[in-house]
């Protein structure tokens, strides 16, 4: 069985061999980049990824936890100040900003920025500069930002709650981390890794897991995803007493099994119709695009849609406009 190792992840899914592949390009052109996943399935690590496969490599990888910051402290988390910014301020302090000159910076849970961090980001994307607290002079800012979320940040703009214009300055490029759940092939592989590493780090004969137990690891519907399951695998390295892991020394209750197997399916069958409806989409866009050689006003009358309704259907799919006008 052939193994992907993807940033720090582990799989032979063709989900991830194409994830692979795309982080590998994603590395190649310093573009922002915008992570998007459930809580658990790596996004900090496929933002590593891009880091030290980039032309960065050498340089700093600054992660900042945006919703762990206070929204009080937050700017100066950011930029950092200058001596006598504010009382108690003897010191001046750089930022995360500055902290990660020449590299990346790892925004991660973007979502749970205010609106008023959200205009200063915005800033620090179109203009490359910012300012400390308590500085009238600007500094250039030289940094990649590869932001994460696992919020629906265009529910969030409709709302009113995330800015239109950040989304698009974050999101040149786009990374999706499918859950565990849509890559079930991988779990196997991800037993015997995480089996490997606690059984060494916690000074342990080499444990296996019986067929049963990884039946039904993979059967579980993990919705911590590949965190949960880590976490899985250590309390059976920890507490199990033989070299031989069994399905009872999991203890994933029978009846909780069954409702995620359950569960499963109906998901899988929404799954199934969203790519239809996905498809249907995209192909009507493609047709409406060629009808009207890329004129979105035209484009957008036929369709019933406002202009930005249109642009926001097309940039899910990612289609241009300029892709369809003559040559």
């Amino acid at each position: 069985m052939n193994k992907v190792e993807i940033f720090g992840g582990i799989g032979n899914s063709k989900v991830m061999e194409e994830l692979s592949s795309n982080i590998k390009r994603i590395s190649l052109c310093v573009v922002n980049v915008l992570i998007s996943g459930e809580s658990g399935t790596g996004k900090e690590l496929a933002a590593r990824a891009i880091h030290y496969q980039s032309c960065r490599v050498g340089k700093p990888f600054i992660p900042v936890s945006c919703g762990a910051v206070p929204e009080n402290l937050f700017e100066n988390e950011l930029f950092g100040h200058v001596k006598g910014a504010f009382t108690g301020a003897g010191m001046p302090q750089n930022g995360v900003v500055k902290e990660a000159e020449g590299g990346t910076l790892f925004l991660d849970e973007i979502g749970a920025v205010s609106s008023y961090i959200q205009v200063k980001l915005l800033r620090l994307l179109q203009e490359k500069e910012y300012k400390s607290l308590g500085d009238s002079k600007a500094r250039k800012a030289d940094i990649r930002i590869i932001a994460a979320t696992n919020e629906d940040l265009r529910m969030l703009i409709k709302k009113g709650m995330f800015r239109e214009d950040l989304f698009y300055r974050l999101n040149i490029v786009s990374v999706h981390i499918p859950p565990l759940r849509e890559r079930k092939d991988d779990i196997p592989l991800l037993v015997e890794h995480f089996s490997e590493k606690y059984s060494r780090e916690y000074n342990k004969p080499l444990k296996k897991f019986s067929d049963r137990a990884v039946e039904a690891l993979v059967s579980f519907h993990w919705p911590g995803n590949i965190r949960e399951l880590e976490n899985k695998i250590q309390q059976a390295i920890v507490l199990s007493r033989g070299l031989l892991i069994t399905a009872q020394d999991l203890k994933l209750e029978l009846k909780e099994l069954k409702s995620k197997k359950l569960k499963t399916r109906l998901e899988n069958f929404k799954q199934a119709r969203n790519k239809i409806i996905s498809a249907f989409e995209k192909n009507y866009l493609t047709k409406l695009l060629n009808e009207f050689n890329g004129d979105m006003v035209s484009a957008a009358a036929c369709a019933g849609k406002s202009r930005t309704a249109l642009w926001n259907m097309l940039t899910k799919y990612n289609l241009h406009p300029r892709e369809f006008r003559p040559l």
